[in-house]
């Protein structure tokens, strides 16, 4: 399970959980449609084998929302408006499906972080700046994934490009790298919205502190823009791209039944089997929140994990119709 997920698991569950008596069609955790209730009969779908893999769409917003931001240590930029301007500028160029391309040439054709985010720099345009930085120094932090640590190289990037001494350092979780940029031993650090919204939510207000991440992106960054004050934070315009929990199909069975959303899914097939984490069955954010938000009706579950090789092989074997993954996941990469 990759570094942020532990928080965004938590972030879904107690939205939902907060959510579910407020009997609002549409929001997380509220009231089934009756066009997708498990009163309607819809025919048993069985599971479709192929390598390729989809994302149906949270049309309803089940999932929290975890967009890529960039967070900044407000005291060591200085006021330097340039800085923020420039991590802006990659954030604009990401959207899911680019940062999907830029998982799989790190994942899965072995190509090193540094060298994925210079070509992607040069190929967006990012890679000539002016030279504005006077070789200020700058840490860009990473989480210990690679996701992260590519995120983490493209910052960098940007900001040499344009004359600051940017150098990048992985230091472990968000336990140990929020710490180290919240005193200033880090200067940025590319963060997910929901989860460190939730994350920074605890810190001040305690653990059962109410969710304040939501699927509403404007909210959650209003949030997390007021939370970052008191910790010392700035952050930057969120991108486009997304790294959160989804449900996916394979490609050979949405073509098959026309299925694009998980609306679509409750709507035209029946007697599904959810392959996930062991604890899938009890969080309000996978199975209780697929049968209550999207009324699907689920027939059987798969004990597998959190949207790894063994829910993705799955998938592909067709023993499964419907699997817990991440948004960015290279195995979702077109081709």
């Amino acid at each position: 399970m990759r570094a942020h997920r532990d928080t965004l698991i938590a972030v879904a569950a107690s939205v939902l959980l907060l959510t579910a008596g407020c009997g609002q069609a549409g929001s997380s955790g509220g009231a089934v449609d009756a066009s997708t209730s498990t009163a309607s009969a819809v025919a048993t779908c069985d599971p479709v084998p192929g390598n390729r893999l989809v994302v149906l769409d949270d049309n309803k917003g089940l999932q929290a929302v975890d967009n890529i931001v960039p967070a900044i240590n407000t005291a060591a930029i200085a006021g330097d408006a340039t800085i923020v301007s420039l991590l802006d500028a990659v954030s604009a160029t990401l959207d899911t499906t680019t940062l999907i391309g830029l998982n799989k040439a790190v994942d899965v054709d072995r190509q090193t972080s540094t060298q994925v985010a210079g070509q992607y720099l040069q190929s967006s345009g990012l890679g000539a700046q002016d030279m504005v930085g006077n070789g200020k120094k700058i840490i860009v932090g990473a989480g210990n994934f690679s996701e992260s640590a590519t995120l983490a190289e493209l910052y960098a990037g940007v900001l040499r490009s344009a004359g600051y001494d940017a150098t990048t350092q992985t230091i472990g979780n968000r336990e140990t790298y929020a710490p180290a940029l919240e005193s200033g031993q880090l200067t940025i650090v590319p963060e997910y919205a929901g989860t460190l919204t939730e994350f920074l939510n605890k810190a001040a207000n305690g653990a059962d502190a109410a969710a304040l991440a939501s699927s509403d992106l404007d909210a959650t960054m209003k949030a997390l823009t007021n939370l970052g004050k008191a910790a010392g934070l700035t952050f930057g315009t969120p991108a486009a791209a997304q790294d959160q929990n989804a449900f996916a199909v394979t490609t050979a069975f949405a073509n098959k039944h026309g299925v694009k959303t998980l609306s679509d899914l409750a709507k035209k097939c029946g007697g599904l089997v959810l392959g996930g984490p062991p604890e899938c069955p009890q969080r309000p954010f996978c199975q209780p929140g697929l049968e209550k938000t999207y009324g699907l009706q689920i027939g059987n579950f798969t004990s597998l994990d959190a949207g790894g090789p063994l829910t993705k092989a799955a998938l592909q074997q067709g023993k499964i119709t419907v699997g817990l993954v991440f948004s960015s996941d290279a195995a979702l990469a077109a081709g």
